[in-house]
């Protein structure tokens, strides 16, 4: 009898429906393999990362990255995604758009910056994307439309201004923001090897201040330059 009701007893304690069900999170895994990977690939690159270390690192099973993915290079595709779809969204189009045109492409410009430096994932992430000339980005089906509303958003800018009097009238927004990109880019994916050969810190935060406010001006400078002061080549 005392037995019976010890066993009633871990009954009642534990209920009589079995094992209780663990209920899985399916997008907060999915954001921890993101994050696992992201570490991963730019550690390691695409061909050096394995998938176990993305798996321990997770705190997943790795037949779930395959469930969730499909395949390591499908993963690396997500990740690459996200990344660039949040440089994007720091860019903030519609908030640029209602800007006045000098105001609005100092925002952008800085903007781009801030996300740069801030994400240096970023920065070598697309290093790694080079590497591969591009293939798996190519294969994105959301990364180029977002890419579509930047332009759109400097050409608006660019117009406003021209309208007014104050940008010049004939500037390409591809060369304008592959010029935004590449001055903020470059200063950042080559910090280590330029400290150096310029006996400067340029990771340190006043000259990464310095720079942002370097770049804005360079970029401002170019777009409000009246003809008179273009210099003329034969």
């Amino acid at each position: 009898m005392v037995v019976d009701a010890t066993i009633a007893a871990r009954k009642g304690a534990s209920g009589s429906k079995g094992p209780a069900k663990v209920t899985r999170n399916p997008e907060a895994s999915r954001v921890k393999i993101l994050d696992a990977a992201r570490i991963e690939f730019v550690s390691h690159g695409l061909s050096g990362a394995r998938v176990d270390r993305i798996a321990a690192q997770s705190g997943v099973n790795k037949n779930l990255i395959y469930h969730y993915f499909g395949s390591k290079d499908a993963l690396y595709l997500a990740v690459l995604e996200r990344i660039y779809a949040n440089l994007r969204t720091s860019q903030h189009d519609q908030d640029l758009r209602q800007l006045p045109p000098i105001q609005g492409m100092k925002r952008l410009v800085g903007n781009t910056f801030d996300h740069f430096v801030a994400t240096p994932d970023l920065i070598r992430l697309m290093s790694v994307e080079n590497i591969h000339y591009g293939e798996h980005l190519k294969t994105s089906k959301m990364v180029k439309p977002l890419y579509r509303g930047l332009l759109d958003s400097i050409r608006i800018l660019l117009k406003r201004g021209q309208d007014d009097g104050v940008f010049l009238a004939d500037v390409d927004p591809i060369d304008l923001y592959l010029s935004i990109s590449g001055l903020a880019y470059f200063f950042l994916s080559n910090q280590h090897t330029l400290s150096w050969l310029l006996d400067h810190n340029l990771a340190s935060r006043h000259r990464v201040a310095k720079r942002r406010e370097h770049v804005i001006d360079m970029v401002l400078s170019y777009l409000t330059q009246r003809p008179s002061e273009t210099i003329k080549t034969k």
